[in-house]
């Protein structure tokens, strides 16, 4: 299969190695069915393993940043519910109930190692706005000055979409902390080893060590559970994985049941799948643009338009533009996609949808004589473009 390396085992090796040795924050995201039995309730014995790995990482010198799942179910536990609410009311009022026992719990946990934590309750709008997103950043990262951990979750309690769609799950969360920090790694704890190379009931089934690519084929092998407490899932994560490590960071997925399985990891044992970065990381800016800011409308480009800007580098320019959707000034972020309807970049557009839909396919040298101007040679700028996705013959 494609971008698959066969099963090793787990010892160190080179390339996880180089990866750990990487400086910055390890940011850490632990699944609902990681921290709650199946009763509900936080699993205590859980939450103090990771406490003491997280001790271990930073006595070695680490940051740790942690995204942490569990809210509703450890409010399910506490109220006896067995099942989880429909209604959002109810939804919000289970997930503040459940978060102050999620971080009671964490502080115990840490608090016995000298250590301290801080509860960090983001929501969407928070990564969108540049302003509210470089506060987010530069507060995290005096947190980790201070030698704190931040725990972070989304706020459920107070917003009206945010247990439906939101994030979608804690794992994108994770991915857009991840890129906000430039963090070099991002390790997703599931219930699971890893990516299986087929459904992991199946007889035979192995644990893939390294994906290289995510493709078509790798996405393929997601077996989501429905139902339960947890909204994410293989799926969610391998969705994950192609965020951060198309910003050029590395993400693994492990079993967060393993009590030793951070310092395993930093060790660079073969534990869980590998998603290396694909590229040097991107640069912060573009990491905004690629990932977490508003987009406005949607600009559908011609395959050679498309290359220029995947492969080469390049801007767009309006001879490229085939077709725009949506209502925009000059200055607002659009995505770019393919005659697929695929999206793959988003960038700053310097012109407004009603002048960029007179221009669409036209030569630099014609703008002026259709709108009586020409304030840009380029639609959207190489230095305010981000490639999110690239095809699948895995081009840059």
């Amino acid at each position: 299969m494609t971008g698959v390396q066969t099963c090793a085992l787990p010892i160190s090796d080179p390339l996880r190695l180089s990866i750990t040795a990487a400086a910055g924050p390890i940011v850490v995201k632990v699944g609902t069915r990681v921290l709650t039995g199946p009763d509900g309730l936080l699993n205590a014995a859980r939450i103090e393993s990771l406490g003491r790995q997280f001790d271990g990482l930073m006595a070695g010198g680490r940051q740790v940043v942690l995204v942490s799942s569990g809210a509703v179910g450890a409010g399910m536990g506490r109220m006896g519910l067995r099942s989880r609410p429909h209604e959002l009311a109810q939804l919000q009022a289970v997930a503040a109930i459940g978060q102050s026992c999620l971080i009671e719990a964490y502080e115990r946990a840490l608090r016995s190692h000298g250590r301290h934590v801080a509860q960090v309750l983001l929501v969407a709008d928070d990564f969108k706005d540049r302003a509210r997103y470089l506060n987010i950043r530069n507060t995290l990262r005096a947190l980790l000055d201070y030698g704190a951990i931040p725990i972070i979750n989304e706020n459920d309690t107070v917003s009206v979409e945010e247990l439906r769609t939101s994030f979608g799950d804690n794992d994108r969360l994770a991915a857009l902390v991840a890129t906000l920090l430039g963090a070099p790694m991002l390790v997703l704890l599931s219930d699971i080893d890893g990516l299986y190379d087929r459904h992991p009931e199946d007889p035979g089934a192995a644990c893939l060590p390294t994906v290289e690519r995510i493709d078509a084929g790798i996405e393929g092998l997601a077996r989501d559970r429905l139902g339960g407490l947890s909204k994410g899932g293989m799926a969610s994560k391998i969705a994950a994985a192609r965020i951060v490590t198309e910003a050029g960071g590395h993400c693994i997925i492990a079993s967060g049941r393993d009590d030793h399985v951070l310092p395993r990891i930093v060790r660079g044992e073969t534990v869980g799948t590998l998603f290396p970065g694909r590229s040097a990381a991107m640069p912060a800016w573009k990491r905004w643009l690629g990932w977490s800011a508003d987009v406005r409308g949607t600009v559908t480009v011609d395959p050679g338009a498309q290359d220029a800007v995947v492969s080469t580098g390049r801007s767009l320019l309006a001879a490229g533009i085939r077709t725009v959707d949506g209502d925009f000034s000059s200055g607002d972020v659009v995505a770019l996609a393919d005659d697929a309807g695929r999206i793959f970049a988003r960038g700053l557009v310097n012109y407004p949808s009603d002048e960029l839909r007179r221009i669409a396919g036209l030569k630099t040298d014609q703008i002026a004589a259709v709108l009586g101007y020409c304030p840009y040679e380029e639609v959207v700028h190489r230095d305010n473009l981000a490639v999110i996705r690239r095809d699948e013959r895995g081009r840059p």
